[in-house]
C-alpha cells in the first residue's frame, strides 16, 4: 500500500503555485524542515555566534521567500540541499560584505527557532565536519528527531506507550540493550518486545518517508535519502 497519496504535489511544485497562500504554506514547510540544519551550518562552517546565526537564519529564510530563491532550483543539476547550501553561502557572503546581519521585514514570516536545543546538540557534535556534507547530515538528523517525536505522540494517543518505549530504548538510545533487559524493564514477555518493535518500526518508517517526501527536491533525491536513512528502495 502506498505511504502517501500519489496526487500530492511536491513542495517545490507548490512553491510555483499562482496562489500566494499555497506558496507561503510550502515555503513554511521547507523552513521548518531546514532551519536547524541552516543554523548549525552557520555556526560550524561560518563560525557565527549563536545570536548572529539566529539572525542570519531568519534573514536567509525571509530573503529566500522574498526573492523566490527556490523557484530556480533544477533537480537535473543538483540535489536540493546542495542548491540551498549554495544560496545560503552566497547570502552570508553578501551580508558580511555589507557588514550587516539583520532580519528582513516587509511582513515576511519568521520560523520559531529553538536555539537552545540546537546549541545543546552542537555541544555533542564534531566541531569541524566536512562542509560539503554538513547541511545534509544536520537536515537528516533533524528529520529523524522530528519523526521520533511524531511517532511518540501517535503511540501515546493509541495506547502504545510501552511499544514506543521499547522502540526508543532499543532503536534510538545510544546505549545498547537486549530484548531480555527490555522485557524485564517493561514487565512483559520477551516475545512482546519483538511485537512492539515490529509495530513501531512500521509506523516510524512510514512517517520518515512522509516527512522526507514532503520536502525532497526530486523523486531521485527522495529515493536516495530513503536508502541512506532506512536502507530501503522506494518506488
Amino acid at each position: 500500500m502506498s505511504t502517501f497519496p500519489d496526487t500530492r504535489l511536491s513542495v517545490l511544485e507548490r512553491l510555483r503555485s499562482p496562489e500566494p497562500d499555497v506558496r507561503r504554506e510550502a515555503f513554511g514547510q521547507i523552513a521548518s524542515a531546514y532551519w536547524k540544519a541552516v543554523y548549525k551550518y552557520l555556526r560550524l562552517k561560518w563560525q557565527a555566534a549563536d545570536d548572529d546565526a539566529a539572525d542570519l537564519t531568519q534573514g536567509f529564510l525571509a530573503r529566500a521567500l522574498e526573492k523566490d530563491f527556490f523557484e530556480d532550483y533544477d533537480p537535473r543539476k543538483s540535489r536540493f540541499r546542495t542548491f540551498l547550501r549554495v544560496c545560503l553561502d552566497r547570502f552570508v557572503m553578501n551580508e558580511r560584505q555589507a557588514a550587516r546581519a539583520q532580519r528582513r521585514g516587509g511582513g515576511a514570516p519568521t520560523v520559531p527557532l529553538d536555539v537552545a536545543a540546537a546549541e545543546a546538540e552542537l555541544a555533542h557534535q564534531d566541531p569541524s565536519p566536512d562542509a560539503d556534507t554538513m547541511l545534509d547530515r544536520e537536515f537528516l538528523r533533524e528529520l529523524i528527531g522530528r519523526t521520533a517525536a511524531q511517532v511518540r505522540e501517535e503511540c501515546e494517543r493509541s495506547g502504545r506507550v510501552l511499544a514506543f518505549r521499547a522502540f526508543e530504548r532499543y532503536d534510538l538510545a545510544d546505549r545498547d540493550t537486549s530484548y531480555a533487559e527490555l522485557a524485564a524493564e517493561l514487565g512483559v514477555p520477551v516475545t512482546q518486545i519483538t511485537n512492539y518493535l515490529a509495530a513501531v518500526r512500521r509506523i516510524f518508517r512510514a512517517r520518515v518517508l512522509e516527512n522526507l517526501r514532503a520536502v525532497s527536491g526530486s523523486e531521485a533525491e527522495y529515493r536516495a535519502d530513503a536508502r541512506e536513512l532506512l536502507g530501503i528502495e522506494v518506488a
